[in-house]
C-alpha cells in the first residue's frame, strides 16, 4: 500500500498519495514510514506546518529517527525558522555523525543566518562523507564565492 502512494508520489499526485496514507494511518496509526512520508507529501505540497506535525508524530514514536529529524529541519528552514531547524540537524547528526544531509542542511540554515564560515565547514564535513553530494559541492562553492566577495569589500 505504500509502495502505491511512493508511486502517486513520483508522479506527482500527491493528493491521491495523501488518501492512501490516511487510509495505511487509520490501519497502523505507529507506523513510522507512514508518518514520514505523509509528511514528505505535505511538504511537497507546500503544507509545512502540517508536515512537521506528522515529523513529529514519528518522534514521539522514535525520538531518534534521522528521516523524521532531517525533513522537519528541512520544513522548519523553508518558513524561515533556521535556528529550530539547526537543532533538528545537531540531534541528526548527534546520531550518525556521518549523516551528509544533516550536515549539509544545517549548512544551508547557518548560510541563512550569515555564519557563512560555519556553513562551509559542513558543506565541507558532508562532502567528505560524501563527495558527489552536489548540494553540498553546490553551497561549498556559492558560500566561498560570498567569502571572496566580502573579503574584496
Amino acid at each position: 500500500m505504500l509502495s502505491q502512494a511512493y508511486d502517486l508520489c513520483e508522479d506527482g499526485d500527491f493528493l491521491n498519495a495523501l488518501k492512501i496514507y490516511d487510509f495505511a494511518l487509520k490501519q497502523e496509526p505507529q507506523n513510522i514510514s507512514a508518518l514520514i512520508d505523509k509528511g514528505v507529501t505535505l511538504q511537497n505540497l507546500g503544507r509545512f506546518k502540517q508536515a512537521i506535525k506528522y515529523y513529529d508524530k514519528a518522534l514521539c514514536i522514535d525520538s531518534k529517527n534521522i528521516d523524521a529529524l532531517v525533513n522537519k529541519g528541512a520544513s522548519l528552514h523553508t518558513i524561515k525558522k533556521y535556528h529550530d531547524a539547526i537543532k533538528c540537524y545537531d540531534l541528526a547528526i548527534k546520531i550518525d555523525k556521518k549523516c551528509a544531509m544533516a550536515l549539509a542542511y544545517k549548512g544551508l540554515s547557518l548560510g541563512e543566518l550569515g555564519e557563512l564560515a560555519d556553513a562551509l565547514k559542513h558543506f565541507k564535513k558532508a562532502l567528505s562523507v560524501d563527495h558527489d553530494y552536489d548540494l553540498a559541492n553546490i553551497s561549498k562553492e556559492t558560500v566561498k564565492e560570498l567569502l571572496r566577495s566580502i573579503q574584496k569589500q
